[in-house]
């Protein structure tokens, strides 16, 4: 786990490279490096100075797998031609290895990195569908001119892009490019007002910065050095719905659990102590219970959050799991007034403004490996958005049952879910409605029935001014007679998980922690997503249920049988009202912010105060925005 940077060149601008590394430390404290080919010749070193040339690549490195120095970044090959950047972990390199060994292949280090550059050199792009980890990387051959920028399937390793007068620039950190001073801080105003009402980010490859871009997941891009082409970027892999088996429930729950059991094994391949984060939810507790079935001896720390609020807290859950697997247990306990501490560092290791305060529960878990000597973590991301964890899922059933004129069987399902999980009537049937209509309509019909409410808050100047349009984004595509898959595919891969592996990645990286998720694990999603969509959410509503019976015998039953769902939850409300001076202060500094109008601003948070205008969380996402844009403006 580490950041890069890569520059390609075409003007021969000069870079003082190690600014550009030294802003991302964090991610890589271990060691650092660069490589300037210039001329066709390539210059390794790690001095501090202005250099250019064709193409520069930098690399700052955590160590996790061979810790010598042998692992040192920029890596070379033997022959001199090839030099790698690469942030993340591959955790097939051994069986990679041993299958470029029978090649012919020789090699000097135990790294993962090693294994990346030698299956890159024989198989070049053909190599990304065979690996199973985490990356992004840029690889350049010096005798073809030619740099491969790729970039994991579901994007848990972050990489950034900028398309410039100069050439291309590559970044696992959108302020490594703000640095240079031909990228400039300006907001793209279309991604901050859908920020503003929906609190989500990241719906497209766009980022909150209007020069800035994210290299699209599961992609990748050849670049010839020396050319002023636009960059082309191709797919490798994508979750191909239209492949469907139908083997019986016994037979997909016992593949889940071996699918499940070696995903968990290949994500503990680590030179340095492996821990988890536990929430004392179904996800993360397979992780650890799935840890200790497969390592009895190994010790396992878990780090969790535990709110004061008795109605968020699970702390009972958290304790049967960590008795159950014997962990060394960490339970992180936070104030508002540590959040205000904070806030500043929080949204400086965002990047980008982000929707709600669990982020800060989460900062706070990783804070907590780190200062207990752990530096992987494993996390249960991604588990909900495969296997119908949330409320909306049901929804998707029930309007896909609605529109195949299977009323009875609509309703029948309606009331098994609100009978046997934690949904309630109106909620669930406000989100049957919206799958129902498509956005366009459902719009139009809101503004006729409803009196819409101004929002007084944002500057009509600014909208005009930036001509930002409402509901941009649009309802996933559905696959015929797969409406409930054609919505978890959209949530991996389009609407909720990119947001939430950039939570994940900021705060594991900001503390020297290298965060794996498990779940997310290609042979796993493509099994799933393959299976009959009752082995998913079943005809009693419950979710996860083939996940669920496949871990009997690993994780309690008591946990497996839980139907409630809490997650990272903290007590927003509670925080914002209670530092209602510190909150003030900080809307009166929107006064120079065009997007706001401060005066309703204040005057909406007073009646919040007041008690007479409902509480949600676009006050936390003014609060958010007003401090990015301080601390981004240049």
């Amino acid at each position: 786990m580490c950041g890069l940077f890569t520059v390609v060149n075409n003007l021969n601008k000069s870079y003082k490279i190690n600014k550009h590394l030294a802003c991302i430390d964090n991610r890589g404290p271990d060691d650092f490096g660069w490589v300037n080919w210039k001329n066709g010749q390539a210059s390794y070193s790690k001095e501090d100075v202005i250099i250019s040339g064709e193409l520069i690549q930098g690399h700052t490195r955590l160590s996790i797998l061979d810790l010598t120095s042998l692992g040192w970044q920029p890596m070379k090959s033997n022959c001199n031609r090839y030099s790698l950047v690469f942030n993340g972990e591959i955790y097939n390199y051994i069986e990679l290895r041993n299958e470029l060994k029978k090649l012919g292949v020789n090699f000097y280090t135990e790294s993962d990195t090693e294994v990346l550059l030698n299956g890159l050199i024989h198989w070049q792009e053909r190599l990304l569908p065979k690996l199973r980890g985490m990356f992004a990387f840029t690889f350049y051959d010096s005798i073809a001119q030619e740099l491969l920028v790729a970039r994991d399937p579901f994007g848990i390793k972050p990489l950034f892009y900028s398309e410039i007068e100069s050439g291309h620039l590559f970044s696992s950190e959108v302020q490594q490019l703000l640095l240079c001073d031909e990228i400039s801080s300006e907001m793209n105003p279309q991604l901050v007002y859908e920020y503003l009402h929906t609190g989500a980010t990241e719906q497209t490859n766009d980022t909150m910065f209007k020069n800035i871009k994210s290299f699209p997941v599961a992609s990748f891009s050849k670049i010839k050095v020396g050319s002023d082409s636009e960059l082309s970027i191709k797919k490798y892999w994508e979750i191909d719905l239209t492949k469907q088996i139908n083997p019986t429930f016994a037979e997909a729950t016992k593949k889940v659990r071996e699918l499940f059991l070696e995903s968990v094994q290949l994500h503990m391949r680590s030179d340095v102590d492996v821990g988890a984060a536990l929430s004392g939810g179904i996800d993360s507790s397979a992780i650890v219970c799935a840890m200790r079935y497969l390592n009895p001896e190994h010790k396992i720390h878990t780090f969790s959050y535990v709110a004061d609020d008795k109605y968020l807290s699970e702390e009972k859950w958290i304790d049967i799991v960590n008795d159950h697997t014997n962990a060394i247990v960490h339970k992180i306990k936070i104030t508002k007034e540590e959040l205000v501490e904070d806030l500043d560092d929080l949204i400086n290791t965002q990047g980008e403004p982000f929707s709600g305060t669990n982020l800060y529960a989460q900062y706070r878990v990783f804070k907590a490996a780190k200062e207990n000597g752990i530096k992987v973590i494993l996390d249960g991301q991604g588990a909900d958005e495969m296997l119908a964890g949330y409320e909306y899922y049901q929804a998707t059933v029930i309007a896909a049952l609605i529109k195949a004129f299977k009323w009875n069987k609509a309703w029948r399902f309606f009331q098994v879910c609100i009978k046997n999980t934690s949904s309630n009537k109106k909620s669930l049937g406000k989100s049957v409605v919206a799958e129902l209509f498509p956005l366009s309509l459902l719009t139009l019909l809101k503004n006729a029935l409803v009196k819409r409410k101004k929002i007084k808050w944002l500057s009509v100047d600014w909208i005009k001014s930036t001509k930002v349009t409402h509901n941009k984004f649009h309802k996933p595509k559905k696959y015929k007679g797969l409406a409930l898959k054609s919505q978890l595919k959209s949530s991996l891969c389009d609407l909720g998980i990119p947001m939430l592996l950039r939570y994940e990645d900021r705060n594991s990286m900001r503390w020297s922690v290298e965060s794996r998720v498990p779940f997310l694990h290609v042979d796993l999603v493509e099994y799933l997503y393959s299976l009959p969509e009752e082995f998913l959410l079943s005809e009693d509503a419950t979710s996860k249920y083939v996940f669920r019976e496949a871990m009997r015998g690993i994780v309690p039953d008591v946990i497996l049988d839980r139907k409630d769902k809490i997650g990272f939850a903290t007590p927003e409300k509670n925080w914002l009202t209670k530092m209602d001076f510190w909150v003030v202060d900080k809307l009166k500094s929107s006064e120079s912010m065009a997007v706001f109008d401060t005066k309703e601003l204040t005057n909406e948070w007073v009646k919040i105060i007041a008690g007479q205008s409902s509480f949600d969380f676009r006050c936390w996402r003014w609060l958010n925005l007003i401090n990015w844009i301080k601390n981004n403006d240049k």
